[in-house]
């Protein structure tokens, strides 16, 4: 299974951009996706997630600027990043998770991309 994650970049605070996580190597279509985020010195942390049934659930720090969502003809997954904050700066990280319901537990997710790079600069 591999996940391949992009649309990272540099933007100015305020801006906007749109990850997108394509899935290969398996059919997850019941499975929960989700997005973390790492930034330099800090640890992993949940971003949001999507079920199966379209239900989201996002990280306080999030709601309301950003939108996630899936495409499972494309096996794909996509985070819509409105209004970023220079706080948002951080590797993205897409995830499969080996469950159906809700969940912002890493080590609920057992699949893994290698991340992209969003900046957001003042």
């Amino acid at each position: 299974v591999q996940l391949q994650a992009s649309g990272g970049g540099l933007v100015q605070a305020g801006g906007s951009l749109r990850l997108s996580c394509v899935v290969s190597g398996g059919t997850f279509s019941l499975n929960t996706m989700g997005w973390f985020r790492q930034a330099p010195g800090k640890e992993r942390e949940f971003v949001t997630a999507i079920s199966w049934s379209d239900s989201t659930y996002y990280a306080d720090s999030v709601k309301g600027r950003f939108t996630i969502s899936r495409d499972n003809a494309k096996n794909t997954v996509y985070l819509q990043m409105n209004s970023l904050k220079p706080e948002d700066t951080a590797v993205y990280y897409c995830a499969v998770a080996r469950v159906t319901r809700l969940t912002n537990r890493v080590y609920e997710y057992d699949y893994w991309g290698q991340g992209t790079l969003v900046t957001v600069s003042s």
